[in-house]
């Protein structure tokens, strides 16, 4: 088979998968289309709106999507084509599933945020333990996901632009940032993500057309060809594909940053209807996304040489991007391609704040139909993350990408035992839950910001916390029937 054909047969799988596997999900969770949302019972004009679903759909993309499945595939396609299966299957798998669950589950429970939805399934403890970690999270994602964006445009302009330097991006961002947290979702959000959606469509489907158009060789490179096998790894520093690479290719494939996002959704959606196409769609379109840049990576260069290279010089994997854009769509092209890259940090660094503020809203039981009720929140919240944007980028990422995995990890048990107080089929979500929890903790072990255990032995710390945690989840299955709520009362519209 010709190489090319690899990406297309990727593709297709994608789009077949979220036509019938997704429609698998959705008939196993059982959505009622007739019972009231929490943007019916609950609306406030501020977080608890009703929107249409296809501004929901492309809410949801931007919201999630980051610079995960740009630069986490441009890193994972230094294992050679072996990150194609993972993106596409994990996004199937694993990351549409954990979407789907961690949206509709927070309808369910009126728009809850995802501590107190992992709460209601797992218990207190974990409720508390998610509180924590969420919220950690949520001011990462937001820290990255304005430095990532304001040195990709200091790069375009300073050259140009004396003033337009660091520090003057990261104001404006942060300026930004501040204005989509508090004010209504309708007011910035739900009016500019369609536009941000349309320079995100430019991007992905202009690299693509750009590869196949010019004639760049796919997936032909020596390591490959050398290795026997197309799906050979080739990574230049003989790092080792699991569970490296599952923890790298994060937002592309599988991410528990998702789930704090999802919530924002579940307070606006009109009906439970919209939900296959608003969390588990999502999901897969960003799988499309990092099919596209992994593929990118594996084409544009020569060698997993040469693009390690530049992503070693400083810039990482934004000097792919660039290179990448100006060269396959020439320099206006190019440019709309970089800005969708640009695109992707802030419309999930603005709504990673805007979680925060709900998260801790709903731990705090304040209110926020009034702006000092949200400044009250949002205020200290970016203080944090105005000192927080002053440390190492690089720092920061490796802890975002471990601990985000394995957030999703807890996401995926929770929706596993809330398919078994359901009475429904709980292996969609175990599966996976079990696989990540291997993943996760062989990652921490022999990571050089986690244990540094040697890999040969951290393999198999993770394998054994995974089945004691399978086992511990098959000797609560009695405990998950009888503990947790199934779904929360449909709450009244409030008089006030």
């Amino acid at each position: 088979m010709p190489p090319v054909m690899y990406f297309f047969l990727a593709l297709a799988v994608l789009i077949v998968g979220y036509a019938v596997y997704g429609r698998v999900v959705e008939k196993l969770f059982r959505p009622n289309f007739a019972r009231p949302t929490p943007a019916e019972t609950m609306a406030d004009g501020v977080d608890y709106v009703k929107l249409p679903t296809w501004k929901l759909f492309l809410i949801q993309l931007l919201n999630i999507a980051g610079v995960g499945p740009v630069f986490g595939p441009i890193l994972g396609a230094l294992y050679g084509p072996s990150a194609l299966l993972w993106i596409v299957f994990g996004s199937l798998f694993a990351g549409a599933v954990h979407d789907y669950f961690s949206g509709m589950l927070s309808l369910r429970y009126n728009g809850k945020s995802i501590p107190d939805v992992v709460g209601f399934t797992l218990g207190n403890g974990f409720k508390q333990f998610m509180r924590v970690f969420s919220l950690v999270l949520l001011v990462l994602v937001g820290v990255v996901f304005v430095s990532a964006p304001a040195g990709i445009l200091t790069g375009l302009t300073a050259p140009k632009w004396a003033f337009a330097g660091m520090g003057f991006w990261l104001t404006v961002i942060f300026i930004y940032y501040f204005l989509a947290t508090i004010l209504p979702i309708d007011v910035i959000i739900a009016k500019i993500y369609p536009l941000f959606a349309a320079v995100l469509l430019i991007m992905a489907f202009g690299v693509a057309g750009g590869l196949i158009f010019k004639g760049y060789g796919f997936f032909n490179w020596p390591e490959i060809q050398a290795g026997g096998s197309v799906f050979s790894n080739v990574h230049p520093k003989g790092l080792p594909i699991w569970p490296l690479m599952f923890i790298t290719i994060a937002c592309g494939a599988l991410s528990g940053f998702h789930a704090t996002q999802s919530p924002l959704m579940a307070r606006c959606m009109a009906t439970e209807k919209s939900g296959r196409l608003v969390f588990y769609g999502a999901m897969v379109a960003e799988g499309v996304i990092g099919l596209v840049w992994a593929t990118a990576g594996m084409s544009f260069y020569e060698s997993a040489d040469a693009l390690n290279a530049v992503i070693s010089m400083p810039g990482g994997a934004g000097n792919v991007v660039n290179e990448v854009s100006m060269t396959l769509l020439g320099p206006v092209g190019g440019v709309l391609a970089i800005l969708g890259v640009v695109v992707l940090p802030i419309s999930s660094g603005d709504t990673a704040f805007r979680a925060a503020r709900l998260l801790v809203a709903d731990f705090t039981r304040v209110p926020q139909a009034k702006i000092p009720a949200r400044l009250m929140i949002a205020v200290p919240l970016f203080v944090i993350g105005v000192i927080l944007a002053q440390v190492d980028f690089s720092i920061i990422w490796r802890y975002f990408g471990w601990s985000n995995q394995t957030l999703a990890t807890v996401v995926l048990w929770a929706a596993a035992a809330y398919m078994v107080k359901r009475g429904g089929c709980h292996w969609l979500v175990t599966i996976p839950a079990v696989f990540m929890t291997a993943t996760t903790v062989s990652y921490i072990m022999g990571a050089p910001e986690g244990f540094k255990i040697p890999w040969n032995i951290s393999y198999w710390i993770g394998i054994a916390a995974a089945a004691a945690a399978f086992v511990w989840f098959m000797l609560s299955l009695g405990r998950f029937k009888a503990g947790i709520p199934l779904e929360l009362a449909v709450e009244k519209p409030s008089e006030a």
